[in-house]
């Protein structure tokens, strides 16, 4: 009561130090990196950026997972033509893995049917998340990615209080609004002491068939101006293509052909 939270100037014999929120992961876990893909709106591509990222990574050798935090919109298992359910105990639950080896923990892996909605209030779905960090046996992972759900929220929030966050990639399209609500996420990870990997710009272009010009249908990108106020070296632009496009809605994900995001894996083998 009447702290002015100035301890030098203060006589009384306590702490400042704020206590960690951090969960200890399932005994049969061990994870090395932990990278949350995150933006600041929905629709921007956050599920595809952290699909294409865990590929890269299996492909290097690395063993990789992803958490699927969005909670209300899962669609990782559908990006892997995962159909099986999730296995279980009275103890653990068990990830689906890829037909490539990447371990993938979604609610779509629990419930009856994919379409069924969940109609959760924001704690409950924080539990949830909180749950597939506790209660799943990963096994040993080098480079888990976690598919947050958009905004600065419960979830978000969750995730950076109770896992231990390695840093973040920011997903963001070229409109200017969406450059907006990127601040936002940027500084929320800063406000988190979280060190933002990189930014991705999805949808950034598209190449002509026809003449092969680039053609910016959502507008000219800004991603280089927020990267430089914030420091940020790390750019990624992923274009509108029809075979990146037809790879994720069949299920086919693993099977991606691109370099785009080639720089952002070298970036986290980094950290």
């Amino acid at each position: 009561m009447g702290c002015t939270h100035d301890c030098s100037s203060c006589s009384s014999n306590c702490s400042n130090e704020p206590e960690s929120l951090i969960k200890e992961p399932h005994e049969g876990t061990k994870v090395k990196k932990i990278i949350a893909v995150v933006s600041g709106k929905g629709g921007v591509g956050k599920s595809l950026v952290t699909s294409l990222m865990a590929v890269l990574q299996n492909r290097k050798g690395y063993s990789t997972a992803i958490l699927d935090a969005d909670i209300t919109g899962p669609s990782i298992p559908k990006s892997f033509s995962i159909k099986e359910k999730a296995d279980s105990t009275e103890e653990a639950l068990f990830p689906v893995v890829t037909k490539t080896g990447i371990k993938i923990m979604s609610l779509n892996l629990l419930t009856e049917n994919d379409t069924d909605p969940v109609i959760w209030r924001g704690p409950v779905i924080a539990g949830a998340v909180t749950q597939f960090w506790t209660d799943v046996i990963w096994d040993e992972v080098d480079y888990m990615f976690v598919d947050m759900p958009p905004g600065t929220g419960d979830v978000p929030l969750t995730v950076f209080q109770s896992l231990p966050v390695d840093g973040i990639i920011v997903v963001t399209s070229p409109q200017e609004l969406v450059s907006m609500i990127v601040e936002k996420a940027v500084k929320m990870a800063k406000l988190m002491d979280v060190p933002v990997i990189g930014i991705v710009e999805n949808m950034s272009y598209f190449v002509c068939d026809n003449c092969g010009e680039e053609h910016h249908i959502f507008g000219d990108s800004h991603i280089e101006e927020i990267a430089s106020r914030y420091g940020i070296e790390n750019i990624s632009k992923i274009p509108i293509t029809k075979k990146l496009s037809a790879a994720v809605d069949k299920g086919m994900t693993e099977l991606f052909e691109g370099d785009w995001l080639d720089n952002m894996s070298d970036a986290i083998e980094k950290l």
